[in-house]
């Protein structure tokens, strides 16, 4: 990644544990503004649990979050470090914008409803301005139609799409994306895959997680392999899937191949 972009999102350090269970074990990665990083691994190697920690929504017991060179603020230690700053917190979670892999819209909400809140309640925008905005990136992610539509009468696929019409619709700063595709079959999976190729060829900062090789690999800038709470290989895309140095990253794309 060149120097000369500026960190949006800078991990250094970090370590996060469950009781006695160490899921990271010093952990360093930074997302350059229009950048995109996407993070590789088995289960369990602790992917999904530092993107939420790049978001604040876990604690970690060690090391720096830093956002758009902003560390954040911590009181205590160990396990009891928590951030000092809950303001700090809002405000970096409003311009960190997450997609979850279980969709998490308001089922008494209609999408056009789910998109609106945020913006609105969390940072007092006017509901028509936002109206306008949310049914544009509704149109921007094809299911302009769907804006009346309630949660349950959309298939997997479209739901995913208003999730990230949701997000979008916060004009974040970066967006993170932790396993988009996964709870989807491969026709819907096809969809959400190509409305996260055009946010990453409009130059948006991202950092996804996920177990879908060829999307890590047409759309990151950077790839970071974790193996049981480390990095255990970086770099870009055609060195890692091109010419992998470690063997438990040869051994983990075979697997993948193979599935």
């Amino acid at each position: 990644m060149p120097d000369a972009a500026a960190p949006v999102i800078e991990i250094r350090n970090l370590h996060k544990s469950y009781g006695t269970l160490e899921v990271l074990k010093g952990v360093d990665i930074a997302a350059p503004a229009g950048h995109v990083v996407a993070m590789i691994g088995s289960s369990g190697s602790g992917k999904s649990t530092l993107l939420r920690c790049c978001n604040l929504l876990e604690d970690s017991q060690q090391g720096d979050v830093v956002f758009c060179g902003e560390p954040v603020k911590w009181r205590g230690h160990g396990m009891g470090r928590h951030p000092a700053d809950r303001a700090q917190v809002v405000r970096i979670r409003t311009n960190l914008s997450m997609v979850f892999q279980s969709f998490n819209l308001w089922s008494h909400m209609t999408v056009l409803q789910n998109i609106m809140e945020a913006p609105v309640t969390v940072l007092r925008r006017d509901p028509r301005e936002v109206e306008e905005k949310a049914r544009a990136y509704l149109a921007k992610v094809g299911i302009a139609d769907k804006a009346d539509a309630w949660p349950a009468q959309l298939s997997g696929g479209q739901q995913q799409r208003a999730a990230i019409a949701r997000a979008l619709c916060m004009e974040p700063k970066a967006l993170l994306f932790d396993e988009p595709t996964s709870a989807l079959d491969p026709e819907l999976e096809q969809e959400v895959i190509r409305v996260i190729k055009a946010l990453a060829q409009e130059g948006r900062t991202m950092i996804i997680v996920t177990h879908d090789m060829k999307l890590a690999a047409d759309v990151a800038h950077h790839v970071v392999f974790l193996h049981k709470g480390k990095i255990e290989e970086q770099g870009p895309p055609e060195q890692i899937f091109g010419n992998p140095r470690s063997e438990r990253l040869r051994g983990f794309l075979s697997a993948s191949q193979a599935a």
